[in-house]
């Protein structure tokens, strides 16, 4: 994918030497994009949680996509089952590099997620979405679930899409 700036965007399959500059990643959108609608005593609990450990477990069970930029990972996207549904499907971890939002990295990776064998099958695909980025999935097509919006337990908004099975 080209952005309109000409900047050369390429997806590849995860790999686990990928996984502390995808948590670097993470990590910088919670410091520098998230904090703004969470504060940061709560971006501090957040990032705590958000460990090489806690991705590499991750990846073991979700499909992982990496965006990349010449050698610099610029985004990454995961999709799973949802608690092992042959229906239903989960979009995890959608992030983008901070100096990269805004160029259309986003819409590339749900694409992608979108086009996914586990997307694919599911009747209903759910995503926790932060307060930060709701708009941005709303926009995608993504709603409220079962039309409530409350923020749960981990401070994130629960939103699901319907796939028509015909």
């Amino acid at each position: 994918m080209k952005l309109s700036n000409g900047t050369e965007i390429i997806v590849k399959p995860y790999q686990d030497e990928n996984a502390e500059e995808i948590v670097n990643l993470i990590i910088r959108n919670f410091k520098e994009i998230n904090v703004k609608d969470y504060g940061e005593k709560a971006i501090e609990k957040m990032a705590a949680t958000h460990t090489i450990d806690w991705f590499r477990g991750l990846a073991k069970y979700a499909t992982v996509y990496v965006f990349w930029n010449d050698d610099k990972i610029v985004g990454v996207g995961s999709i799973s089952s949802f608690w092992g549904s042959p229906t239903e499907s989960i979009l995890l971890t959608i992030f983008v590099l901070p100096e990269f939002h805004g160029q259309g990295i986003g819409n590339y990776i749900i694409d992608i997620l979108e086009s996914d064998v586990l997307f694919l099958r599911a009747d209903r695909i759910e995503i926790p979405s932060s307060i930060t980025a709701v708009e941005f999935y709303r926009k995608r097509g993504y709603h409220y679930k079962n039309g409530i919006k409350e923020l749960d337990d981990e401070q994130l908004y629960r939103l699901e899409k319907f796939r028509d099975s015909n």
